[in-house]
């Protein structure tokens, strides 16, 4: 595998079902599962960058996002691989150490050139076929932490997640 040093999400599709609720006063909501944001605080706290890249702009999101200290958050993206791009250089990272996590055709462009391409359960054909590793679970119900679990045990840092939590690790969270 590839040295991956940053997560490059995607959020409709990704890191939710896909479905956009709309309450009485026009406003979007938005369901995030709990699983996917301990794997993003494990990879941050293991690995590196989370990065979420979205065509949408959402004061929800960008509350998940700061919830859950993501830092790198591009919103209304029209061009979602310069976007990624112009960060990455700031960052000193390389396309070829990012995982991105897609589930639609306006992904393509930066799964086609990162480093480790995943797609979730319910992505599109295109999505699945442009993937080194197509996730059980769909978007919004825990493909994230499958994904990032997958990344840690081939990075050899899961069991330090597991220990944590076993009560083996001096460190806290």
């Amino acid at each position: 595998m590839v040295d991956i040093r940053c997560l490059c999400l995607d959020v409709d599709g990704v890191l939710t079902d896909g479905r956009v609720y709309v309450d009485e006063d026009g406003r979007p909501l938005r369901a995030f599962h709990i699983h996917d944001g301990l794997a993003i605080h494990w990879f941050q706290r293991l690995v590196g960058a989370v990065v979420i890249v979205t065509g949408k702009a959402s004061q929800g999101v960008a509350a998940r996002a700061r919830e859950l200290d993501v830092h790198h958050l591009i919103q209304g993206s029209t061009d979602k691989l310069a976007d990624l791009q112009q960060l990455l250089s700031r960052l000193d990272l390389r396309l070829e150490q990012v995982a991105a996590i897609g589930d639609d055709l306006l992904d393509l462009p930066v799964l086609k050139r990162c480093g480790f391409p995943i797609a979730v359960a319910n992505a599109v054909d295109e999505v699945k076929a442009a993937a080194r590793l197509v996730t059980q679970r769909s978007g919004g119900h825990g493909a994230v932490r499958e994904a990032v679990e997958y990344l840690l045990r081939e990075a050899g840092r899961w069991q330090e997640v597991t220990d944590h939590y076993a009560g083996s690790s001096s460190s806290g969270t």
